[in-house]
């Protein structure tokens, strides 16, 4: 951490890249499909934060993915994943997902549980999901799928561990990840409630839901991001029913 600057970067909502088509409304943190900028790649080991809204009866077809952590945790509605290792499952608020594409993996996502599930009816609801990619600590392992639901009550005023790959979590976490270096954690907060961010070399903090004051950068509102080097500790407080993420990362990576 000594070897690395100090730095705070408040990332306003209304900066991201944006990807807007008849069924899907996405907002990229980063870099993502034909949206670049070179000093916009990643922040840690986090390459993707994107805050997708899909239509009903709509979604991602099947597509590839290799050597990536993909990390998807729903604020609304629900996800249907399905993969070529036949894994299947419906994502919602409160359910932890991983897929691990390892060597290689194809998979589709969409809201459309009713076609899924028999017993659902149809709904017309939208589904919002954030989905994050962090970077493998190792390359080539066998693609794999876990999901968990976590307990409203271990969010509720504090932070609850989703997914991790760091030993200090391990008792702790929701899911597993393919990283020893990165944990990501969330917390919904009632208006005044309070909690401390990790220290890490790296932290990104995402404002899933509602609006929080950062100690000493200011008021956030949803869809703000912050990106955190070589500090952490500060408290985070909720002004109005918030939901939060934050990627503690003790490890980055150089990229282009």
């Amino acid at each position: 951490m000594n070897q690395l600057q100090q730095n705070i970067d408040v990332r306003r909502a209304d900066e991201r890249f944006l990807t807007e088509i008849d069924w899907l409304d996405s907002k990229h943190s980063f870099r993502f499909g034909h949206h670049y900028h070179p000093t916009n790649t990643h922040h840690g080991l986090l390459l993707v934060n994107n805050d997708d809204i899909v239509q009903p009866g709509k979604g991602f077809d099947t597509h590839p993915h290799r050597d990536m952590e993909i990390v998807t945790w729903v604020l609304s509605g629900s996800l249907v994943h399905q993969d070529s290792e036949g894994n299947n499952g419906i994502i919602y608020p409160g359910l932890a997902q991983r897929m691990s594409a390892g060597t290689g993996i194809l998979h589709s996502e969409k809201n459309d549980s009713w076609r899924a599930d028999s017993s659902l009816t149809q709904h017309d609801e939208p589904v919002r999901f954030i989905q994050m990619w962090v970077l493998p600590d190792t390359n080539g392992i066998k693609p794999g799928y876990e999901q968990l639901e976590i307990d409203a009550g271990d969010l509720s005023g504090k932070w609850a561990t989703v997914a991790t790959g760091m030993d200090r979590y391990a008792d702790e976490a929701a899911i597993r990840i393919q990283n020893q270096y990165a944990a990501l954690h969330a917390s919904r907060l009632a208006p005044g409630e309070s909690v401390v961010l990790p220290e890490a070399p790296y932290l990104h903090l995402f404002v899933a839901r509602g609006g929080v004051e950062l100690e000493g950068a200011g008021a956030l509102a949803e869809g703000d991001a912050v990106r955190f080097t070589a500090t952490g500790g500060q408290r985070l407080t909720a002004t109005e029913q918030a939901e939060v993420l934050v990627w503690e990362m003790h490890a980055g990576v150089a990229m282009g």
